[in-house]
């Protein structure tokens, strides 16, 4: 199947908006991709972002990848509030639902990715994660242990807001998660990491 992306609306029910998403064809099953945090740019054109679309497709994945509220064509206001961004989420995941079925990859990157656990965390249609570079500080809190499905984090050994050593401990001791550095990335995937991390997400899809 070629590599053919396709521009879609996705409404946030209840609050009237309209986002804006891009959808990718996959041979089976789909996945929700998150952009980073929308007050610093986050869109659904990151270069993290596109790659985790890629990886997936190159695995088989569809997948939606949306702009937060605010952002890019989508309606509304800016918001790095977390209640908006779940709301947001779940609105590109019922899409998804929609259009693939279940079960369903939640996936993002930096606030994405919490946002993503969140979302996982509460709703049983996320049946797998992908996480890349959580912020220690938005999931630290959170019951990760009470998710039973597969849970992958990819992380630079470079990153400060993702530290090696903290994600290691949050995940210790559960055999449903494992933990991939790639040495010489940052937090930003800024000058390395981007090839390695296609490769870690495609290797890594059950």
């Amino acid at each position: 199947m070629a590599w053919k992306e396709q521009m879609v609306p996705i409404v946030v029910p209840g609050s009237g908006l309209v986002l804006e998403g891009v959808w990718q064809k996959g041979a089976g099953r789909g996945a929700v991709i998150a952009p980073p945090h929308p007050e610093y740019g986050g869109s659904l054109e990151n270069p993290v972002v596109s790659e985790l679309a890629y990886a997936l497709y190159k695995a088989g994945v569809a997948s939606l990848r949306f702009n937060w509220r605010g952002v890019g064509a989508s309606q509304g206001v800016i918001s790095g509030d977390s209640a908006a961004a779940d709301e947001d989420y779940l609105a590109a995941l019922e899409q998804v639902c929609e259009t693939a079925g279940l079960p369903v990859i939640g996936a993002g990157y930096s606030f994405g990715a919490a946002t993503a656990l969140r979302v996982g965390l509460r709703d049983p249609r996320v049946a797998e994660l992908i996480l890349v570079a959580p912020p220690i500080g938005m999931i630290e809190s959170l019951p990760i242990d009470s998710f039973s499905g597969p849970i992958h984090v990819i992380v630079g050994g470079r990153d400060t807001f993702a530290p090696i050593g903290q994600l290691s401990s949050l995940f210790e001791g559960m055999a449903n998660a494992n933990l991939d550095v790639i040495p010489k990335a940052d937090h930003f995937f800024a000058s390395h990491g981007l090839a390695e991390l296609v490769e870690l997400v495609r290797s890594s899809i059950n």
